[in-house]
């Protein structure tokens, strides 16, 4: 699916300070984002505090973004959970007509084995109209999705045809890349190390940082996607700092805060997250300073 080559972006929800829904700076991040080489926009993800806004906001962020996007770059829906009925019931409930693809986490909290996971996907599979990129993130569901078990959910069901892999583990990047099968695309979930997944082979990533450095990251992972690692290494060193910084306290106030400090949104998260530090902010904006963003 060359839709989802490249960089795409889990976009945040940006906050006004009564925590309703700032669309003016949604429509800043997304024109920002067109107009610096990002790949395609990732809706209702865990950077954009998915698990505090409501159905009837979703439906709001999807039809705002859809209006402004206006078909420039694909979009690619969040829907996931440890409930598979509720899943599905979602997805048959949801108008897919302005969405090219689902990004669907493993299970959260419940710890199922390999095979729950395997059974949760296929009876996704089944109900999806759109093609499935698997979103592990063991760090946040308490449950890896083992190689083994993406591989096999790749090779029985056509319309699975990404993971979104975040385990930051390098290990288990190469061996889904060693034996993914050949138009199976392998997204680093990981800021950190997606450089060195797409020089591996990868297909990609979709990334936090990206959003607020659209056309240094996206012009990195297409140096990488393409082998020439000097030149991607050239900014993947000078982009580290604020990397490492936006992941150092939480996701997303650090990338909230760095966005704040571009002066495109608010520092503003929902409870039971808190926004950036002061220490986090000023440390944000020395960087910012060294990169010749601020």
């Amino acid at each position: 699916m060359t839709k989802f080559i490249g960089t795409g972006v889990a976009l945040i929800t940006p906050f006004n300070a009564d925590l309703s829904i700032d669309f003016d700076a949604l429509e800043r991040l997304l024109e920002y984002n067109i107009a610096n080489g990002t790949d395609y926009f990732v809706i209702s993800g865990t950077t954009g505090e998915s698990v505090t806004v409501t159905p009837d906001e979703k439906k709001e962020l999807i039809t705002f973004i859809s209006k402004i996007n206006n078909g420039r770059l694909p979009l690619v829906l969040g829907i996931g959970g440890n409930n598979t009925l509720s899943v599905i019931e979602e997805i048959k409930a949801t108008d897919f007509t302005v969405i090219d693809g689902i990004l669907s986490v493993t299970p959260y909290y419940s710890k199922p084995t390999q095979e729950g996971i395997y059974q949760h996907f296929k009876a996704i599979s089944e109900v999806s109209p759109k093609p499935i990129i698997l979103y592990n993130v063991p760090g946040r569901t308490a449950s890896n999705m083992s190689p083994e078990t993406t591989l096999r959910l790749a090779k029985d069901f056509e319309n699975i045809v990404a993971v979104k892999e975040a385990g930051n583990n390098v290990h288990q990047y190469l061996e889904l890349l060693r034996s993914k099968p050949k138009d199976f695309l392998i997204l680093s979930g990981d800021d950190d190390l997606a450089l060195g997944v797409a020089l591996a082979g990868g297909s990609g990533v979709i990334s936090v940082i990206g959003q607020a450095l659209p056309k240094e990251f996206s012009e990195m992972i297409r140096l990488g996607i393409a082998r020439k690692a000097k030149e991607a290494y050239d900014i993947h060193f000078k982009l580290m700092p604020i990397t490492a910084l936006i992941f150092s306290e939480n996701n997303p106030a650090g990338i909230k805060g760095v966005l704040s400090a571009l002066k495109i949104s608010k520092p503003n998260v929902r409870l039971p997250l808190v926004e950036a530090t002061d220490t986090l902010k000023l440390n944000i904006e020395s960087a910012l300073k060294t990169l010749g963003k601020s």
